[in-house]
């Protein structure tokens, strides 16, 4: 299986921790490429910046099918181009917020996502409703941190963790959501600090969760092409 994670930036300083974070929840068999935009945003904190992404990210997403690639990931919590990209090519196209968000409304009757800046709000929630999970949601809280300035991950757990008890305790959040990729590399941490504080609930990270549902989407597409495929008295041994 080989999936290409799409950055929807021109920036790079992300791209060796991705690549890192995507070969953890990974099986070793499955070949992680990673690439940012030839032209574009530095970073995505508006409706601008997305408007400006999907066009180079839809033609990545067209240059990993012809590459070989199973299946595509638009690693940006608002999914800059996946409905696009969806009826550019026939393989697995997967957002990082569409992803999560499934991810939480399983575990948990309600959830809370922590984001960077107050700008992306309406974003996230046009991602809940596209996903239809807009009643499980119980705030979208912000750190106040630029896109670019999480390579302080210090300042970033510390923020998630103030505006995740918030969460907690005022909006009754039973789960929460990293709701920036670029906040990689803390889930855990966090979920163990809010756990030694008496709140047991899941953190999400969309990295992982865009990971696994694309790994799931690819497997199931194969098994029911091989299904299809298989002659009538095959189908009837495979139904028994």
């Amino acid at each position: 299986m080989k999936i290409r994670v799409l950055l929807p930036t021109i920036m790079d300083i992300f791209n060796e921790e991705v690549h890192q974070e995507f070969a953890r929840y990974l099986d070793v068999s499955v070949e992680v490429q990673v690439r940012h935009l030839d032209y574009g945003p530095a970073s995505v904190e508006g409706e601008y910046d997305e408007a400006l992404a999907i066009p180079n990210m839809l033609e990545k997403a067209i240059e990993a099918q012809n590459e070989g690639c199973d299946g595509v990931i638009s690693l940006c919590f608002a999914d800059p181009g996946v409905k696009a990209a969806r009826e550019a090519v026939d393989i697995p196209v997967v957002g990082a917020g569409e992803s999560s968000m499934l991810f939480a409304s399983m575990l948990a009757k309600s959830y809370s996502v922590v984001t960077v800046l107050p700008n992306v709000i309406a974003m996230i929630e046009n991602v809940t409703k596209s996903v239809g999970v807009h009643g499980k949601l119980a705030s979208i809280r912000y750190v106040d941190i630029p896109v670019l300035d999480l390579v302080d991950k210090e300042k970033m757990e510390q923020a998630l963790f103030e505006e995740m008890v918030k969460a907690i305790e005022i909006d009754k959040a039973h789960s929460l959501i990293l709701g920036c990729t670029g906040m990689m590399g803390v889930a855990e941490t966090l979920q163990n600090k809010l756990k030694e504080h008496g709140y047991d609930v899941p953190v999400i990270d969309p990295s992982f969760a865009s990971a696994k549902v694309l790994e799931s989407v690819i497997a199931m597409k194969v098994k029911q092409s091989r299904i299809t495929y298989m002659k009538p008295t095959e189908k009837l041994r495979t139904a028994r």
